[in-house]
């Protein structure tokens, strides 16, 4: 199934294109979800159930569950050290102890480790990189989010990304700059009952027919209060997405790159706006300028594709249209670490 050489998707049908590309957003939020997926497939809800178990089998789907955002239920950051190279896999090994780091990757460039870091608040987001500078001796650099331009991690598994056409135009919510400001600095409120809610399903639903009932047993709750209280979270933006979670390389995607570029801060906002609706950015962001630490760049995005020579045609168009700043690409060499975004506490006192 993860064999780059074969064609794994020959064995899939119309119904895997509905559950596997239509099912990453949108998951039924209702007390028997499976019964909506079995009237748009027309199979038995327990067939619906074995197929989406059978995915997570074979590595397709990591996981049902959110996409949470971090910028609205707590504090998060892009952050680099530059290690050397003896050093380096006990740096990483420190790193990626911290449960708040979701994702973390060697790149080939003198800022060599990436990883995004995660809390329920900005104190003890800053907390962990101070830890981690007096653990390993390297002073993270510290690139948080200022404006999401374009975030679709919704990979396509039975039809191609570019079957897709012209993207939809960027949300205004997204190109306003309090978009990104951490539930510190003035987000809807999180509730104790969403904390529970959220820290509960972080990891995933259940594969049952009843996931949200499952979840609410653990809880001690009724299943129409765990339902409502989802709801609640998805419209306060904590949950960006419910659905099924691809694994990008199972799936092909096994080319990316994330390019950095130096954009002036007064065109940042309409070339992100624009470098963000071609199709195969998936991530595009306003990250800060740090001229003392000598980094200059302030667009970053991520490209991703099934073959190599789709994510150099990107790269080339960008730079010849939309982004015609200089830029560096940052290729990744290792995956050192890569889970879903997790919170150890989302209520800390005085967070």
């Amino acid at each position: 199934m993860t064999d780059s050489t074969s064609d794994w998707r020959a064995g899939l049908d119309e119904t895997d294109a509905v559950l596997l590309d239509e099912y990453q957003r949108g998951f039924p939020i209702r007390e028997a979800p499976y019964e909506q997926l079995a009237a748009d497939t027309g199979l038995e809800a327990t067939a619906v159930l074995d197929r989406v178990r059978s995915y997570s089998e074979s590595g397709i789907v990591r996981r049902l569950g959110p996409v949470l955002d971090p910028s609205r239920i707590g504090s998060s950051t892009l952050a680099a050290l530059a290690v050397s190279t003896d050093e380096f896999e006990a740096v990483a090994e420190t790193v990626n102890d911290y449960p708040e780091v979701s994702h973390n990757y060697r790149r080939d460039h003198e800022w060599n480790m990436w990883f995004v870091l995660t809390a329920a608040s900005r104190t003890r987001r800053d907390e962990i990189l101070e830890e981690i500078a007096t653990k390993t001796g390297y002073e993270p650099l510290a690139l948080p989010k200022r404006t999401e331009y374009r975030l679709d991690l919704q990979f396509p598994v039975v039809r191609d990304r570019t079957d897709r056409g012209e993207r939809d135009q960027v949300d205004a919510s997204r190109a306003d700059p309090s978009s990104s400001v951490d539930r510190d600095s003035g987000h809807p409120e999180l509730t104790a009952r969403d904390a529970t809610i959220l820290e509960a399903i972080q990891d995933g639903l259940a594969l049952s027919l009843t996931p949200y009932a499952d979840v609410a047993a653990g809880l001690g709750l009724e299943p129409s209060a765990v339902v409502s209280g989802i709801d609640d979270c998805l419209s306060k933006g904590f949950i960006k997405r419910l659905g099924l979670v691809i694994d990008h390389h199972a799936v092909g995607f096994r080319h990316n790159s994330m390019v950095v570029w130096a954009v002036p801060e007064e065109r940042i906002d309409v070339v992100g706006e624009r470098a963000g609706q071609h199709p195969f950015v998936t991530k595009c962001y306003h990250r800060p300028r740090r001229p003392e630490r000598g980094w200059e760049y302030t667009l970053f995005t991520m490209i991703h594709a099934r073959e190599a020579a789709a994510v150099d045609r990107t790269i080339e168009a960008l730079a010849a249209d939309a982004i015609p700043y200089p830029h560096r690409r940052l290729e990744t060499v290792g995956r050192l670490k890569q889970t879903g975004t997790r919170y150890e506490s989302l209520l800390e006192p005085g967070s």
